[in-house]
């Protein structure tokens, strides 16, 4: 969503955008992960959860808004796009991480919003990295390294 924003191309958004998920800060993600395999009792399941349920819709014009105070010049909600929902799309995934804050007392960091400002900005910043990623010289170097082993039956 960022990259298509910022090269002013269609934010697609599924159905009626109103499918939740709960999100997190992948930097929060990996130290609850740290938190868990420190701190976890050996066997037990730990959910990790943002607490920061939102629908697809609220979170594209989350990053719009971020956009727009950050790189600004550009009416990005305007490049919102509802496109026919995929079948058997789920309209909620929730996680309940109570068991993961009681036991470990691990909580995220950052909120829905710092979060999600923190990512943009770590995209604006390193667009040389994105242009990298989406080159078709990447794509056939994963090709090339990481294509389907055959198995040995």
């Amino acid at each position: 969503m960022i990259h298509n924003a910022v090269a002013g191309k269609p934010l697609p958004v599924y159905g009626d955008g109103l499918n939740v998920r709960d999100w997190l800060y992948v930097g929060d993600h990996c130290a609850a992960i740290r938190t868990v395999l420190e701190h976890g009792r050996a066997g037990e399941t730990y959910n990790i959860g943002g607490g920061a349920e939102r629908t697809n819709l609220e979170v594209v014009r989350t990053l719009c808004r971020i956009l727009g105070e950050l790189k600004p010049g550009r009416d990005y909600v305007a490049q919102i796009e509802f496109v026919k929902d995929r079948a058997g799309h789920d309209r909620r995934y929730a996680i309940d991480a109570t068991k993961t804050r009681r036991e470990l007392g691990w909580t995220p960091a950052e909120s829905f919003e710092s979060g999600l400002e923190r990512t943009v900005r770590w995209y604006l910043d390193n667009d040389a990295w994105l242009a990298a990623v989406t080159s078709k010289e990447y794509q056939r170097w994963i090709s090339l390294n990481y294509a389907a082993v055959p198995s040995a039956a």
